[in-house]
């Protein structure tokens, strides 16, 4: 098994490509080793010392690390734990399907065409980019013309993604939504 790395905008992550599928459907995001007790390989990858985050994707993992640990540390073990996964036959989630098919959160009322429409933009448009850096965005909320959205993997805590939600996303839902005028980002 040949594992490749990416680097990604975000200097703390590192993306992980094992050559075959991670999740089916949807992404899944363990922030903490707390958040990872449904997943053995995020458990593995947990196990290595100075890993702060996982994020699985359709085909990636990305890997997030303490600021005060270096890659050339730790990126061996990691490499390590991703291997023994593949190799042990566990699934990647222990409940199989545990990741939400869109990971959008749900959303009633009377805006809910305009919800719809930024579900439809994200999904087209934003989604498929941010995966090739290793993270996901997905619509968190939407309230008097604000578009709420939580952003995972390497896009959390990422130097560009400010930069990312108001010159790219926040112009292009503006651009084809005018309901929408601001777009902030939400811890979850």
């Amino acid at each position: 098994m040949f594992i490749q790395t990416e680097s990604t905008p975000n200097p703390a992550t590192l993306k992980f490509l094992p050559g075959q599928a991670v999740l089916e459907v949807g992404t899944a995001d363990f922030p903490t080793p707390d958040t990872a007790g449904k997943s053995p390989l995020a458990t593995r990858i947990f196990a290595v010392n100075g890993v702060t985050g996982v994020f699985f994707g359709n085909d990636f993992v990305t890997v997030t690390k303490a600021e005060t640990i270096e890659w050339d540390h730790i990126k061996p073990a990691i490499l390590g734990a991703v291997m023994e996964h593949y190799q042990s036959g566990q699934p990647v989630m222990a409940d199989d399907g545990a990741a939400p098919a869109s990971g959008h959160a749900e959303h009633t009322g009377e805006d809910s065409e305009i919800v719809d429409q930024i579900k439809e933009l994200l999904d087209s448009r934003v989604r498929p980019a941010v995966a090739q850096d290793g993270g996901d965005i997905t619509f968190h909320g939407f309230e008097r013309g604000v578009v709420y959205l939580h952003m995972q993997g390497a896009c959390a805590g990422c130097p560009s993604s400010t930069l990312t939600l108001k010159m790219g996303i926040e112009n292009l839902l503006r651009h084809y939504i005018p309901e929408v005028t601001e777009v902030r980002p939400v811890a979850v």
